[in-house]
């Protein structure tokens, strides 16, 4: 069991959760009620209560809305000349009492939509000094939560004695936050969650970029290290009474997570195990050798290895690819242990055939593997390649060379062989890496970076590569745009959207294989038969096979087509039809055009000519890979021109499109992206340049007595 699994095992035993919305919560900016927010709240804590869940809510917000309340109405009741005078800050207890009844009376809107019942309890400090006012609250909570009433608390800030602006921090609970912890101690539940307007627990200040998220607070790590930024814009603490509360109650036996308020889900993914915000729990330090995942720290030992890689020779570089594919090679049996068992885990599981389908090493996949490493370690060493040569002035020579990109982070899917792909690529061009694979294909994924990493010599690092196992790493690395250059998110549509919403690393986008064959009435149908058939059959679960064939009309009564279906049928492929061709062919309809099987299905579906055919791919198409099979020369220079996909193919699979088969050595994937690269992505594509200028003492100096030639100069070899 690794350290996050152990850090939520707790999770199985709760049952009765304090919850603590803090005021930057329940408002906005402006101080108006946060409504959505709210009510999204309310939502979450109505499907934990049918769940079973006994849930006590403790809300701030009160004097905030109390404030903005009183202030409008001694607007309304103003005259102008009372404007005139200097404004006297209204008295926070009467805007805590007018602000209660209206956040109460919110409270029991919401949840009297979602069909629930909701408790008022106001208490104060010195309530809790008397034995029996705490005996008589665990009965009034204990008799509630029987009846599935959620118990929503608050400090009675109306007739507090505390001295105002609260600053009295010596009594028994001193803001909202100490109070959740106080009740979760008094009302023995199972978690305390404090929502706030930050992911969590930052290292320091969030707004700072070399700030980083704590996962799981380890009071003798932590406590010298942090340093906090400036108290809630409306709340009485922030961060610092919250990890105050927080230590107090862990240390007292009850964990506690501290998480955005802002984020939809997070209580319910809380609860569901996934690592969302920062974990305070009293075993926290026998989990984890005081040293947590930094995934900052992570990308900047990758940038500082692939310094190290690129200040060597062609040759050596050369030398760590051959190492890492003989070790590949040497350790075939321990690689294909690891990979049955994520086999065996995935059918256990019930995952679709297409997704197993990937995720297995078919046999001879590693020595595959291994020769395509060799073939990229034997080509034209790509970093330091002089490009253009330019003579600016007399003596005064530019030069625009290939350099690596830096630093790639590539998201990936449950297919191992392509963590193989990826760390030679960007070993061959002098990158850092960092990798995020399936959770499906974890141990492979684990065994290749171990072999891979272990080759790679001491003077560079194993740093080089970096492997995040964990899938809530991924939003802190895409916040690091100062140590990682480049993202390739290899999956859907929506993964890429995702990704792209999340930084300001620049994207290059791997999205869905939705690939076309068109047949032209003038196709050779002998070849349009082993075109197809290769298309689909050759890797049904591949980005490059078809999912979509289009055929002219004219073809839809013909010999030659009717045996194309047959033959696609007899090799087990499920056909769906679109609109014309369902009913002409008796096929079930396909739900969507734009579906990527990745099994022996695809949708066929008749076109008018070359030209509607054009119109359906950049329809329904997702600009990766089309095919035309056609004899006549109009109809394929009108596709080869017209089609607006990474790759378009002339009477030949769209199968080829694979870096291996176009001699690139391998990919990182095939970009549906328009800028920087496009197509199947192999070293050129994880390149930049420079400008590298040699004089022999020139200065601009206005540019008196410089006389610009720029003269194109020969590139030596």
């Amino acid at each position: 069991m690794d350290e996050v699994d152990r850090s939520r095992a707790f999770l199985k035993d709760v049952k009765r959760i304090v919850l603590k919305v803090g005021t930057a919560v329940v408002t906005r900016n402006d101080g108006r009620i946060a409504l959505g927010r709210l009510g999204a709240l309310c939502e979450q804590l109505k499907e934990l209560n049918s769940q079973g869940y006994e849930v006590i809510l403790v809300s701030s917000g009160a004097v905030g809305l109390g404030r903005q309340r009183l202030r409008y109405r001694k607007l309304v009741n103003s005259s102008f000349a009372d404007l005139q005078k200097p404004q006297v800050e209204l008295d926070g207890k009467a805007c805590a009492a007018v602000g209660q009844n209206c956040l109460m009376a919110l409270y029991d809107t919401l949840f009297s939509q979602l069909d629930v019942s909701s408790a008022q309890l106001l208490v104060t400090d010195s309530d809790f000094r008397d034995r029996d006012f705490r005996k008589q609250l665990s009965d009034t909570v204990k008799s509630l939560l029987s009846l599935k009433v959620i118990p929503i608390f608050n400090e009675n800030d109306a007739v507090s004695t505390r001295r105002a602006p609260y600053e009295d921090s010596s009594g028994i609970f001193w803001d909202n936050d100490s109070l959740a912890a106080l009740l979760a101690l008094e009302l023995k539940a199972d978690l305390l969650v404090l929502l706030s307007d930050v992911d969590g627990l930052y290292s320091g200040p969030p707004s700072d970029p070399r700030s980083k998220l704590i996962h799981t607070y380890i009071k003798e790590k932590h406590q010298s290290e942090i340093t906090f930024g400036d108290k809630s814009r409306v709340g009485r603490g922030g961060m610092t009474a919250k990890v105050k509360a927080a230590v107090n109650a862990a240390y007292a036996g009850i964990p506690v997570v501290i998480t955005s308020g802002y984020a939809p889900g997070n209580l319910s993914k809380v609860l569901e195990g996934q690592r969302v915000g920062t974990l305070f729990h009293q075993d926290a330090h026998l989990w984890s050798p005081v040293k947590e995942v930094d995934a900052r720290g992570m990308a900047v030992a990758a940038r500082e290895s692939s310094r190290r890689l690129q200040a060597m020779t062609s040759e050596e570089r050369k030398r760590v690819l051959l190492d890492v594919a003989d070790a590949l090679e040497a350790n075939v049996r321990l690689i294909n242990v690891e990979n049955e068992a994520d086999v065996s885990a995935a059918q256990v599981a019930g995952y679709e055939k297409s997704l197993i389908s990937r995720l297995a090493l078919k046999p001879g996949k590693i020595k595959s593997l291994a020769n395509s490493i060799r073939v990229l370690a034997n080509m034209e060493d790509p970093i330091g390649r002089v490009l253009k040569r330019t003579q600016l002035a007399e003596g005064l020579v530019l030069e625009k060379t290939s350099s690596p990109l830096g630093v790639l982070l590539i998201v990936f899917e449950s297919r191992p062989e392509a963590l193989v792909q990826i760390a030679s690529l960007a070993i061959r061009s002098g990158n850092g890496l960092l990798l995020k694979g399936g959770k499906e294909a974890k141990r492979s994924n684990a065994i290749l970076h171990k072999i891979i990493t272990g080759a790679i010599p001491d003077s560079v690092g194993g740093k080089l590569i970096g492997l995040v196992t964990s899938r809530e790493e991924i939003p802190d690395l895409l916040k690091h745009d100062d140590v990682i250059d480049l993202v390739i998110p290899r999956g859907s549509n929506k993964l890429v959207s995702q990704v792209k919403n999340l930084t300001k690393i620049p994207v290059l986008g791997h999205a869905d294989g939705i690939c076309h064959v068109y047949i032209d009435k003038s196709a050779n149908m002998d070849m349009a038969k082993q075109i197809a058939v290769d298309a689909k059959v050759d890797y049904p679960a591949a980005c490059n096979a078809m999912e979509t064939l289009l055929v002219h009309k004219d073809l839809k009564d013909t010999t030659e087509f009717n045996d194309l279906v047959v033959d696609l049928r007899a090799e087990g492929v499920t056909l769906y039809g679109g609109p014309r061709a369902s009913s002409l062919l008796n096929i079930p309809q396909a739900h969507s055009f734009h579906h990527e099987y990745s099994s022996m299905a695809c949708t066929v579906e008749f076109v008018d000519d070359v030209h509607a055919a054009i119109d359906h791919i950049h329809e329904h198409g997702s600009a990766h890979t089309d095919c035309v099979i056609a004899e006549d020369l109009e109809v394929v220079d009108a596709f080869l021109g017209q089609v607006d996909s990474a790759a378009v193919f002339h009477n030949a699979s769209p199968r080829f499109c694979d870096g291996a088969r176009f001699g690139l050595g391998a990919e990182v994937g095939i970009s549906t992206s328009r800028i920087h690269a496009r197509g199947p992505v192999g070293v050129e594509g994880l390149l930049t340049t420079r400008w590298i200028l040699r004089g022999n003492g020139q200065v601009v100096d206005g540019d008196k007595g410089v006389i610009y030639t720029h003269k194109d100069l020969p590139i030596e070899p």
